[in-house]
């Protein structure tokens, strides 16, 4: 399954909010929704916070086989 924890752990990182993502960047509010329930994105979406965030896929996703792979990662 893939897992959006390293996202949120980017976004503290990098100093950013969601906030700033929908208003700077007019970032869909939905698609951080459907982040935070756990379902699937496009890759362009992917390739668009990977350079808002000027960071790489793995600081955004992670795949596991529990939730909890990602946290020690």
């Amino acid at each position: 399954m893939i897992s959006y924890t390293p996202f949120y752990r980017t976004l503290k990182l990098k100093r950013f909010t969601e906030y700033q993502l929908i208003k700077q960047y007019r970032f869909s509010a939905n698609i951080l929704f459907r982040m935070k329930q756990g379902k699937n994105i496009t890759l362009k979406t992917l390739n668009t916070l990977c350079a808002i965030l000027d960071c790489r896929v793995e600081d955004i996703v992670c795949f596991v086989q529990d939730e909890n792979e990602c946290l020690i990662h």
